[in-house]
């Protein structure tokens, strides 16, 4: 299933810990199905709100393979490949295109960062590796190195990449790339609280974390915007701005897989080094829940 042309809301899947530390498949094809119910346009296994940084490859194959089957074509599935290591970010490309994943998000190398040139070439040996579409990932905060605004436009063009997700928080960089959206190149919002004035400049929806609790709201707020009904649209943005925060709290996903938690969908644990969330922030998140009719 292509994921180019795609609109919407894509879910960042967190990935559900039993208590031993090991990965529960039972819970993770519960949080896929209950997706599929609430409308969620695709499915992205393996990004940074599902800790695949501290998996193994072998823990991503079969996540990936999980989040497929119990999909079932239904939806596209996009798997994180992204590594700092670019020979890393190919191999686990080619293995994600291999078991069957929709397309790929390859992020900027984090830690080692590059020059433009190396960063250019950290994407480009992906994307001229693979026959499936890639979307660039521009996060900045995390990384320490963002995509420049002639990278993305060299990038664009690629027949390979056909999007960015653009989570620096910038509007006046995502103003600055925004000359490269067209048919074959689509921006992604990266923030769930800047989603709307991304799509007001050409964007096609929302890679959301957000989308893990409320992911029937998150699919139609975008689908509002999108198709005309912009009042509607931020209604819900403004009614639930205070909780797509409050997952920011502490580091993602710690505050999110807690949220879950409370709500009986059962992620499950973390791996080191996220923990547990202190007292203080699971009242407060545990506030914004309510406040948003997700606690019974």
């Amino acid at each position: 299933m292509s994921i180019r042309n795609l609109k919407g809301s894509i879910v960042a899947l967190v990935t559900p810990f039993q208590n031993d530390g090991s990965v529960d498949f039972g819970k993770l094809k519960e949080l896929v199905e209950w997706h599929l119910e609430s409308k969620t346009d695709a499915i992205l296994a393996l990004g940074t709100t599902g800790e695949s940084s501290t998996m193994t490859h072998e823990e991503d194959d079969a996540v990936l393979q999980c989040v497929m089957e119990t999909v079932g074509g239904r939806i596209p599935v996009i798997a994180g490949t992204g590594s700092n290591s670019t020979q890393t970010m190919l191999e686990k490309s080619l293995r994600a295109q291999e078991l069957g994943a929709d397309g790929l998000l390859i992020i900027t190398p984090y830690y080692n960062k590059g020059n433009a040139e190396g960063i250019y070439r950290h994407f480009a040996t992906v994307a001229d590796a693979v026959n499936i579409p890639c979307i660039l990932y521009n996060v900045p905060g995390r990384t320490g190195c963002s995509i420049s605004v002639e990278n993305v436009e060299k990038l664009s063009r690629h027949p390979n990449i056909c999007g960015i997700k653009e989570a620096s928080g910038d509007m006046s960089y995502a103003m600055k790339i925004a000359h490269c959206i067209g048919p074959d190149f689509a921006l992604w919002c990266g923030n769930d609280d800047i989603t709307l004035p991304l799509l007001s400049i050409g964007g096609s929806g929302v890679i959301s974390v957000w989308a893990n609790i409320m992911p029937r709201q998150c699919h139609d707020m975008v689908m509002d915007y999108l198709e005309g009904r912009q009042k509607e649209a931020v209604a819900a943005a403004l009614q639930y701005l205070d909780l797509m925060n409050g997952l920011f709290m502490e580091v993602n996903p710690i505050p999110v897989k807690t949220a879950l938690n409370m709500m009986g969908k059962g992620a499950g644990a973390f791996r080191l080094p996220l923990c547990e969330m202190t007292p203080a922030h699971q009242e407060q998140l545990r506030g914004l829940l309510e406040k948003a009719g997700l606690l019974a």
